[in-house]
């Protein structure tokens, strides 16, 4: 089993791919067969499966979540600022884990897929958790 940190900076309602970065976690651990577990330790933001080769999806998923759960300033949830609780709600939404199947020591992605951190607050220094665990 190994654990690594990801770290990196983001820009305000970013996407930014983590895709190659988990693979080379995933390179590093040896790990053929098995499973890879990423981890968002943040509450305004989200970790999903998206294509990787249109960025307009990307535009496209933040216009939609911006749609859904517009900033407001009648949330209950005001600690930071009106978009601090909009950021929950999109969290909530997106998710904050992914599990994904390791083969033959490679992510198993759809050609056109890529995992992807989504920040629905920022800009912030944000941090991910990857496992990656060997079948038995």
């Amino acid at each position: 089993m190994t654990l690594q940190e990801l770290t990196f900076e983001t820009k305000k309602n970013d996407v930014l791919s983590l895709t190659d970065q988990i693979q080379r976690v995933v390179t590093e651990s040896g790990v053929t067969e098995g499973i890879c577990v990423v981890h968002s330790p943040h509450t305004t933001a989200g970790i999903t499966i998206t294509s990787k080769w249109d960025e307009t999806d990307f535009a496209d998923i933040k216009s939609e979540m911006r749609r859904l759960v517009p900033t407001r300033v009648d949330f209950h949830h005001q600690f930071d600022t009106p978009e601090d609780a909009a950021g929950h709600i999109k969290s909530v939404l997106a998710g904050c884990n992914m599990t994904l199947i390791v083969r033959e020591g490679r992510l198993l992605l759809g050609s056109s897929q890529g995992v992807f951190f989504l920040e629905f607050d920022g800009p912030r220094s944000r941090r991910c958790q990857v496992m990656v665990m060997a079948a038995q």
